[in-house]
């Protein structure tokens, strides 16, 4: 939970003034003058403003530091009213540059050993001490805070920018694979087209089955077409060379390679295996690559199975494995993430479907994908019963 800052900041003012009150109770028993009406205002004057510390951090030094002077003049305990202009002091430090700290600091001291010439000449030394050592003291810790607070501004600014850069990297690599599916559909409109003409007299049956395919793979090229360019028009770099795009044929292609590299890969398919469209397979493939990929790297030694299952109305593919096996290395926690579970919401999301990433509550790591099956795959098949 967090408080909004004018919210802590009344907090700690609140705060202040009742540590303030607690201890102006005690002055009579200090040798000094038990704290009257002025006495008690001059008290939540010093203490109340803070709660504007951060939004006017000099302004407000100044005007408690101004109030401790008159509470000082007029001989009240000099302790009880120090608390508001040491926590300013550190305010200013911790927000303005070191020229506006260092005279808040300097104004802190010069106070400070007013109050001590006010109070007991005798004890000069402790007080000049006291002077110098709690003004260093505030400073240096709120030029730490200051310090720490821009770097971690600067931290978050770099990170932002680098998942930028990974996202844009990404969705430049996915264009370039649905280029090659729109090149496809077209090819296949091409071919159609010329055997659709070729038989318009002859053959009016497959003259109308070609125009039918056209009609289908017309629709899937423009889908696609669309999801290329949605992404075209983000900002980001200029990305990477693509490669041919891949489908659910080569599933059991990748497997096998992965069983190569050591860890037991089974491959399950559930439902009845339907057309899907290129985009849509491009998308599982790549999903289960990556999965695997981490497999290898974050879990080695584990078995892993992949499940494609064909539902009415969408597709689903989930990758679990069981853990790294004990005794063997594998990439610590940290490292997890970054760009491969970016590129995979970006092809849910892309697709209009849904991906669950973490670990299994029975062991091991788990990706599940859910993508809905377009409507003109429905319309060829999408009839499974679960």
């Amino acid at each position: 939970m967090r408080l909004h800052p004018l919210a802590a900041d009344g907090l700690i003012a609140a705060a202040l003034t009742t540590v303030a009150v607690l201890l102006g109770t005690e002055a009579v028993a200090q040798g000094w003058p038990a704290l009257d009406p002025l006495a008690w205002t001059l008290v939540a004057l010093l203490t109340l403003p803070l709660v504007l510390r951060t939004r006017a951090p000099v302004t407000v030094c100044l005007a408690v530091h101004a109030c401790w002077v008159v509470y000082v003049t007029l001989d009240y305990w000099p302790v009880v009213g120090s608390f508001g202009p040491m926590l300013a002091v550190y305010t200013v430090a911790s927000l303005r540059p070191t020229r506006a700290a260092a005279a808040c600091a300097a104004l802190l001291a010069g106070v400070w050993i007013y109050a001590g010439l006010r109070s007991d000449a005798g004890a000069m030394a402790s007080v000049a001490g006291q002077a110098v050592g709690f003004p260093l003291v505030l400073w240096r810790f709120g030029y730490v805070a200051r310090r720490t607070g821009e770097l971690t501004l600067r931290l978050r600014a770099e990170q932002a920018d680098r998942a930028r850069r990974e996202v844009a990297e990404e969705r430049v690599r996915i264009a370039r694979e649905l280029h090659d599916v729109v090149a496809h559909h077209i090819a296949v409109i091409n071919v159609q087209a010329g055997l659709a003409r070729f038989v318009f007299h002859s053959d009016a049956r497959t003259a109308r089955d070609a125009l039918d395919t056209i009609e289908g793979a017309s629709g899937e090229a423009l889908a696609e077409l669309r999801r290329m360019l949605g992404l075209l028009r983000a900002d980001g770099v200029q990305g990477a060379d693509g490669a041919p795009a891949p489908g659910l044929d080569q599933l059991d292609e990748m497997v096998t390679r992965v069983r190569t590299g050591g860890v037991g890969v089974e491959l399950r398919v559930t439902g009845t295996p339907r057309p899907l469209p290129p985009g849509v397979q491009l998308c599982v493939y790549r999903v289960v690559q990556e999965a695997l990929t981490n497999v290898l790297k974050y879990a080695p030694g584990a078995d892993a199975a992949v499940e494609l299952a064909y539902r009415a109305g969408e597709v689903t593919v989930s990758v679990t494995d069981g853990g790294p096996v004990e005794g063997l290395d594998p990439v610590t926690p940290a490292e997890r993430g970054g760009h491969g579970l970016i590129g995979m919401r970006e092809r849910a999301k892309l697709y209009g479907g849904t991906i669950l990433v973490g670990p299994r509550s029975e062991g091991g790591f788990g990706v599940r994908l859910t993508l809905p099956t377009p409507v003109q795959v429905a319309r060829r098949g999408d009839s499974v019963r679960e």
